[in-house]
């Protein structure tokens, strides 16, 4: 699997260089930082240590759906990569992947997943589903469903994160945002203030230090209040601002506009 990640970074980091060597639209080192800081994260979760204390802890397992879910898709979308990969492709690659993006079929299904509406739908659907104590207990005990869901709680992120990081967000994303909170709330509320372990599966884990199953669960749903919170938040004021400011300047633009408009109209008899 670190073969997997170090390929993206060499990939990436070989299209950035050139990028900014060559073009006039070189993407910015903080986004190569955020783009590197993302990979570094989902490999937290997925190839670290941290794997191990998975079927231990639910706290761990929250910790993972937190990193692939809320914390490293915004930071490698931020990361611009479909400019930096695309470059750092030999033109072999970027020959075989251009005409695949340009099927129409192609087309139709990138701009279905690009909505709004399917992005929220399926994040909510796999947080909630998978928090299913059935769903749960069934991940814990094979791999493959396992994998299965680490994969989805990464697609959904991305998918999820793809109409607050793109490139010309509105001030309806503050809704998109605040109505995406709303789930994480009641799962996360229902762990915290649950008097009754919700996943007994972890009853027959190894316990860690002083930690009991319910103070696990409560532990892991404060943690996902507070990062789904903070994290919500601080992408809800940069949206505003980003929007905000831009509304600026096409008033800006429209003022000036009538004043060119007015002169000309004061030249022309």
């Amino acid at each position: 699997m670190i073969l997997v990640f170090v390929f993206l970074a060499v990939v990436y980091l070989r299209g950035w260089l050139q990028l900014r060597a060559t073009s006039a639209t070189r993407v910015r080192a903080w986004r190569a930082a955020s783009f590197l800081t993302g990979l570094l994260l989902i490999w937290g979760a997925l190839g670290s240590p941290l794997v191990a204390y998975d079927h231990h802890l639910l706290t761990v397992h929250m910790i993972q759906h937190l990193l692939l879910m809320t914390v490293a898709p915004p930071l490698i979308l931020l990361g611009e990569p479909h400019l930096a990969l695309w470059h750092g492709l030999p033109r072999a690659g970027r020959s075989l992947l251009g005409w695949s993006l340009q099927r129409s079929v192609a087309q139709r299904f990138a701009r279905t997943l690009s909505r709004p509406t399917l992005c929220w739908t399926v994040s909510a659907l796999t947080l909630v589903g998978w928090h299913v104590p059935a769903l749960l207990t069934l991940a814990l005990h094979s791999a493959v469903w396992h994998s299965f869901e680490q994969a989805t709680f990464l697609g959904a992120g991305f998918l999820f994160w793809w109409p607050v990081v793109q490139p010309w967000p509105s001030l309806s994303t503050l809704l998109y945002l605040f109505f995406a909170t709303l789930p994480c709330d009641i799962l996360s509320g229902f762990l915290v203030f649950s008097e009754r372990v919700a996943y007994p599966v972890y009853f027959s884990a190894p316990r860690h230090a002083s930690l009991s199953v319910l103070d696990d669960q409560q532990l892991a749903g404060a943690l996902m209040w507070t990062v789904v919170t903070i994290v919500y938040l601080v992408a809800g004021v940069i949206v505003a601002t980003r929007s905000l400011s831009r509304r600026s300047v096409l008033v800006d633009v429209s003022s000036a506009l009538d004043v060119v408009c007015d002169l000309e109209s004061g030249l022309v008899p």
